[in-house]
């Protein structure tokens, strides 16, 4: 089987990480969507939610899987049996650090390749942290998440459900 991971903080997941998930799926026998555990990183959204939200958001996607994993990433692929680490590319800037990354997952895993995927234009701006902010200060974020995201992130930081969802990310479930 040909099986990649993307990982991730997924805090939250977005429009942006679920369209890499989806074209992933499309290339890859099986996709693991595995949550990192990273120390150093505060989080919005507890461990249990963002598992909870990513079964979600991915259960239309027969060939994806959601786990997490505390340790390197190439460790966590070597115990899983993948060949692949899935990684998304937003621009230039994202560039320099996943490709120093992968270089070290290359050295440490010469057997692991990684593929990265090009996001598409309309998600190119789009983070994690960037739609954490537009929330705090009454964005529209729930334009840029799937629904099951935007109804986690909403309930974590205590704002109003917005009335009739807009955009990709609403209430239509095209998340």
């Amino acid at each position: 089987m040909n099986t990649a991971v993307y990982a991730g903080s997924f805090d939250p997941i977005t429009l942006g990480h679920f369209d890499v998930i989806r074209r992933g799926a499309s290339l890859f026998d099986e996709v693991v969507v595995a949550i990192g555990h990273n120390p150093r990183k505060q989080r919005t959204l507890d461990l249990d939610t963002r598992l909870r939200v990513l079964v979600e958001v991915c259960a239309p996607l027969p060939n994806v899987r959601v786990d997490h994993f505390q340790g390197l990433l190439v460790h966590y692929c070597e115990r899983v049996g993948a060949r692949a680490i899935l990684r998304g590319l937003r621009a230039v800037t994202d560039f320099e650090f996943e490709f120093q990354t992968g270089l070290a997952n290359m050295d440490m895993a010469p057997a692991i390749e990684t593929v990265f995927l090009l996001t598409e234009p309309r998600h190119i701006f789009v983070s994690s942290s960037l739609i954490k902010e537009i929330a705090l200060n009454g964005g529209p974020a729930a334009r840029y998440l799937p629904e099951a995201s935007w109804r986690a992130l909403a309930s974590a930081m205590s704002l109003a459900e917005p009335a009739g969802l807009t955009g990709p990310g609403g209430t239509s479930g095209s998340g």
